[in-house]
């Protein structure tokens, strides 16, 4: 090994190994000079409960709607693959763009965005990005999980025929009996409830316009796997539930406690000159 390659891997070394600086406080800063005091990250969320009755509340009525839906599951379905329906172009391109958007496209979006916000040095966008994304893979296993345990056949197995088409543990080892439930309505709606935890809680006045916007394109989502004949009604109810409760616990969690490991290992990550040159994202491990 030549002295300038050992050189380069130690420079790199004392990078990753160096205790980041703490995040800038985002709002109510008015002192923008060195010497100023950083105020805790989220002190009106720290004495937070991380389960209330009101997310009891919420899973019940999820519950209870995807008990609704498997009387109706077939009859949905059939709806939206009348002819007339699915030879609508633009409802077949709108759907296609819908399911992109929400996979790949969450991750890809969200880790692009947070790299975009860890290089300019912006932590509101590093910090909504990071907590998106990892609502998105926290409900992608849990998903992944049930999905092959449930081992429901998707619609177009039986031409729709046949909601209840279970068969325990075969969904690990079949795509086609990965119906329930709809991991891209998963991912759709942890992105949404994410963001919009974090926006409410950074800019209260925004949740009128951002909650509509979000929960909206996941809702579109949803309805773009039972246009495609992927899922039924039921598996996109019970994926929006899985969803949007990752991303309120994530949200919750994270600022309850502000100084656990994940997020001071990725929130502490700094954008470095790699040995061939290119720039790269360097993960920092969090010094006790």
């Amino acid at each position: 090994m030549t002295c300038s390659s050992r050189l380069t891997r130690l420079a790199l070394f004392l990078l990753v190994v160096a205790p980041s600086a703490p995040l800038r406080q985002t709002l109510g800063a008015q002192d923008t000079s060195a010497a100023r005091v950083v105020v805790p990250f989220d002190t009106m969320h720290v004495h937070k409960t991380l389960f209330t009755w009101r997310d009891a509340a919420l899973a019940g009525g999820f519950a209870g709607l995807t008990v609704a839906m498997f009387p109706v599951d077939q009859h949905i379905a059939r709806q939206l693959q009348n002819p007339n329906t699915q030879a609508n172009r633009f409802f077949d391109n709108s759907a296609k763009g819908f399911e992109l958007i929400s996979s790949p496209g969450a991750y890809i979006i969200g880790a692009g965005m947070y790299a975009v916000g860890r290089f300019v040095g912006y932590s509101t966008l590093e910090d909504i990005c990071w907590h998106g994304t990892e609502a998105v893979l926290l409900s992608s296993v849990v998903t992944g999980i049930l999905k092959g345990t449930m081992g429901r056949s998707r619609p177009y197995v039986s031409a729709d025929t046949n909601a209840h088409d279970f068969k325990f543990g075969r969904g690990f080892s079949d795509s086609d009996r990965q119906s329930f439930p709809s991991g891209h309505s998963t991912t759709a709606f942890a992105a949404a409830s994410a963001v919009t935890s974090e926006m409410r809680r950074l800019y209260p006045g925004s949740i009128w316009y951002v909650a509509p916007v979000m929960y909206g394109g996941a809702t579109m989502v949803a309805l773009s796997r039972m246009y495609h004949n992927k899922h039924w009604a039921s598996d996109v109810v019970l994926g929006a539930a899985i969803g949007t409760f990752s991303g309120l616990k994530v949200v919750r969690y994270s600022h309850t406690h502000p100084d656990n490991k994940l997020d001071r290992w990725v929130l502490h990550a700094a954008v470095a000159p790699m040995p061939d040159g290119r720039l790269g994202l360097v993960l920092t491990t969090p010094v006790p």
